[in-house]
C-alpha cells in the first residue's frame, strides 16, 4: 500500500520532524510492501535529501500560500489519488494540527492525532497509540476504511538514513487560489524548536527576576540545549511565550528536561511528563516536581546551577 508524506518546511530547509514523518511512512510501506511519496508545498533547497530517510518519490508543488491549510489540504487530497495513497502521514506541528482534520474529511478517512507508535497493520484495520488526559494515559486506537491518516508528535522515533537522496519532481496539481492573506510572519531563529529540542534547560519563579537567567542561559549553552520556562515566568514578562511549557503552552518530549526553581504544578507537569529524564534542582522539599523527577537536588539554585555548568565545561574539556 502506497503511503503519502506531507513534509513541512522552513527557511528553505528541514527540521527534525519532516525526517521522522519521512522515517514514520517508510516503516509503514515496509510492512504494506508499498512505497512512499514525499509531498513538499514550500521553496526548499535540497527536497532530494528526504529520499535517505525512506521516500522514493519526491514531489516539489509551487504554492503561493504554504500556510493557507485549506490550500493544502486539497492539493494533499489530489496527491493521494494520484499515488493510489492508503496511509496519510503529517507531522503533529500546529500547522499539521489545522491540517490533519481537513485532510481526513476530504479522503473520508480515520484519523490518529499525535500518534507515538508506529501502526499495528492487520488488513484494513490499523491500530496504534497515543496519550490521553494530559499524559497521564495511553489510548490504543483503532481506524478501519480504506485511508488512514496520521499526524506523528515530536521525538516518538528517531529518524534513521535508510536510503539515498530522490531528485524532486516539479508537481503538476491545481492549486487553488489562497484567500488567506499574511501579513507579517515572525519566527525564533538560532535555536532548535522546543518540540524538537532532545535537551531542554527550563526555569521557574525560583529564578526570583529576569536580571539572574543568565546563569540558566549560560548552563544551555554549555549543553546545547534549548531554554524553556514555566507560566508564571512568561505572563511576568520575564522570558517570551514562545518558551513556555505546559499544558496551556507547549508539550515536549525532549531526552533530557531539567527543571530550576519550578515546583512542578500538575499544568506544568502535563506539558513535559513524557521528557525520558527529569532532573529537578529545588530548595523546597515537598515541591511536586520531585515526585515526577529521576533525579533531584534539593539546594539552593543559585548554588548548584553554576557549580553544575562548570563541572560540565570540565568535563567537556576533558
Amino acid at each position: 500500500m502506497s503511503v503519502l508524506v506531507y513534509v513541512e518546511a522552513d527557511h528553505g530547509g528541514f527540521k527534525k520532524n519532516a525526517f521522522e514523518s519521512v522515517y514514520y511512512g517508510a516503516q509503514i510501506a515496509k510492512t504494506t510492501g508499498g512505497d512512499v511519496t514525499a509531498l513538499v508545498c514550500h521553496d526548499v533547497n535540497d527536497a532530494a535529501v528526504l529520499g535517505e530517510y525512506g521516500a522514493t518519490k519526491v514531489i516539489h508543488q509551487k504554492v503561493d500560500n504554504p500556510s493557507d491549510s485549506q490550500v493544502i489540504a486539497d492539493v494533499i487530497k489530489q496527491a493521494v489519488d494520484a499515488a493510489g495513497a492508503k496511509h496519510v502521514v503529517l507531522s503533529n506541528t500546529a500547522f499539521g494540527k489545522s491540517l490533519a482534520g481537513r485532510v481526513a474529511v476530504k479522503l473520508n478517512a480515520g484519523l490518529v492525532s499525535g500518534t507515538t507508535t508506529l501502526p499495528e497493520i492487520n488488513g484494513d484495520s490499523v491500530t496504534t497509540s497515543k496519550q490521553v488526559f494530559s499524559g497521564k494515559a495511553i489510548a490504543k486506537i483503532a481506524i478501519k476504511g480504506d485511508k488512514k491518516v496520521y499526524s506523528v508528535m515530536g521525538n516518538s522515533l528517531k529518524p534513521e538514513v535508510i536510503g539515498s537522496p530522490v531528485a524532486a519532481e516539479e508537481g503538476s496539481f491545481d492549486v487553488k487560489t489562497s484567500r488567506v492573506k499574511v501579513i507579517e510572519r515572525k519566527t525564533v531563529d538560532g535555536t532548535v524548536p522546543l518540540p524538537e529540542a532532545e535537551l531542554v534547560v527550563s526555569a521557574g519563579r525560583g529564578m526570583k527576576g529576569p536580571e539572574n537567567w543568565g546563569i540558566v542561559d549560560e548552563l544551555a549553552d554549555v549543553l546545547g540545549a534549548t531554554t524553556a520556562c514555566s507560566r508564571p515566568v512568561a505572563d511576568t514578562g520575564w522570558r517570551p511565550h514562545h518558551e513556555h511549557v505546559g499544558q496551556t503552552g507547549i508539550a515536549i518530549r525532549p531526552n533530557l528536561y531539567i527543571a530550576i526553581g519550578i515546583s512542578g504544578a500538575i499544568q506544568h507537569l502535563a506539558g513535559v511528563n513524557n521528557s525520558k529524564t527529569i532532573v529537578v534542582i529545588n530548595k523546597d522539599p515537598e515541591a511536586p516536581f520531585f515526585k515526577a523527577a529521576d533525579y533531584g537536588i534539593e539546594a539552593d539554585l543559585f548554588e548548584v546551577v553554576p557549580k553544575l555548568t562548570e563541572a560540565l565545561k570540565k568535563f567537556k574539556a576533558s
